[in-house]
């Protein structure tokens, strides 16, 4: 049994603040690479990036944890020492940022990259099962808490990134920061120093109060390389994470290409197009908790086909209002779509996963979410450099259509049981 799992009888009295500290750590997890949406197109100028170019840094990144995702769900599930390793992540997410910062060579930006993909594997595994397993009768609604972390990072920082950029009109008075981005970089990794020690600190001392209980000390490895094996044998679990794999070319050429064409094909400053990005991250804060909830009582299913349905749609509504404001309000409420779901896949593996096996099973899924994330990207910035930065959007469309076609195979609940 993990260290983490506990009965539904401790869940009544327990206190939520684990789950708003685990979720404002991954804030910060998020806030590193949604910084770097905004600055693409400002270091692509600087450094005369192709759109390939640009693309192929945000493919590094997702490679990396392809590769790295699954063997670090399993470590995750051997070692337990959660607080540990979620500080860890949070502090090895950032040191490459500030590397960035420092260098002018594409090649240097690619091994960054690579160095985040690794580091970021930690997180996932590490904290969604975690609180699933504290909180097994609201799974669907404090992974969806946890999901509102990360578009609050991502809704947050894009804006902050732009404003340092550029500046802020605020009561009529315009303040002008004019940082450049290599300071935007810098300035943005100091909040997620100070929360790797704080996880490490305040989650350890929550984990100690409970220790007689639950010891933090993983399970064996070999058990756990048994387990991962019957989850490669589990038909759900393998169509999910197949589904999550195209849904995240959708999510990762789309927080590449959106701000590339509000900035080159639009027009918008850095705060604009900041802004934007804002509105799309926070639709998808509102929508989590909604669709989190919904799903510990409809079921995950019907939640994610309508949801993916609907991403389709708003998509093509924002190729044939390509150029217009109207562009930028189909941005958000592709976002309240979009990101709506994430939380409800990721209840939906742990609760096809076996028992004590959820760092792998996240790590599994993660893995193939790291896949679709590394070639979305790329396939957008040839096109965008072949046909202009519009085509990306019709591949959008076709690969979350694909994504919702493997949901739709999965047997209903109804028939898993029989």
């Amino acid at each position: 049994m993990t260290a983490v799992a506990t009965g539904p009888d401790t869940e009544t009295g327990r206190s939520f603040a684990e789950v708003w500290l685990i979720s404002i750590g991954h804030a910060l997890t998020h806030w590193y690479p949604s910084t770097f949406y905004v600055l693409a197109p400002v270091i692509g100028h600087e450094l005369g990036l192709s759109y390939t170019q640009i693309a192929s840094i945000t493919a590094a990144q997702a490679f990396a944890g392809a590769l790295s995702n699954i063997p670090g769900g399993i470590i995750v599930d051997s070692i337990g020492r959660k607080g540990l390793l979620m500080a860890l992540s949070l502090a090895w997410i950032g040191f490459p940022y500030m590397i960035m910062a420092a260098t002018h060579a594409y090649w240097m930006l690619l091994a960054c990259a690579i160095l985040i993909g690794v580091g970021n594997t930690i997180w996932h595994p590490t904290a969604i099962p975690t609180l699933a397993n504290r909180f097994p009768d609201r799974k669907g609604l404090v992974v969806s808490i946890h999901g509102m972390g990360g578009n609050v990072g991502d809704a947050v920082a894009p804006f902050v990134a732009g404003m340092l950029l550029s500046g802020v009109v605020i009561g009529g008075v315009a303040i002008n920061f004019n940082f450049t981005w290599r300071e935007v970089m810098v300035l943005n990794v100091v909040p997620g120093i100070f929360m790797a020690v704080a996880i490490f600190w305040m989650l350890g001392k929550l984990q100690l109060e409970g220790k007689a209980k639950n010891p933090d000390r993983g399970m064996a490895f070999t058990s756990v390389l048994r387990g991962f094996r019957e989850i490669l044998k589990n038909r759900t679990l393998m169509l999910l994470a197949t589904s999550s794999s195209f849904r995240s070319m959708t999510q990762g050429s789309l927080m590449v290409f959106v701000p590339l064409y509000l900035a080159n094909a639009m027009g918008y400053e850095p705060w604009a197009v900041g802004m934007a990005m804002m509105g799309l991250q926070t639709a998808g804060f509102i929508a989590a908790p909604i669709a989190g909830a919904m799903s510990d009582k409809v079921g995950p299913r019907s939640i994610m086909m309508s949801s993916m349905a609907m991403t389709a749609v708003v998509l093509l509504l924002m190729i044939f209002s390509g150029g217009t404001p109207m562009f930028v309000f189909f941005v958000a409420v592709l976002g309240f779509f979009l990101f709506a779901i994430r939380a409800v896949l990721q209840a939906w593996t742990l609760d096809a996963a076996p028992k004590g096996m959820g760092g792998s099973a996240i790590g599994l899924l993660f893995g193939f979410q790291s896949v679709g994330g590394s070639i979305g990207p790329l396939i957008c910035g040839i096109l965008a450099d072949q046909f202009g930065l519009l085509s990306t959007f019709y591949f959008m469309a076709v690969t979350i259509v694909v994504a919702n076609m493997f949901v739709f195979i999965i047997a209903k609940p109804e028939a898993q049981a029989a």
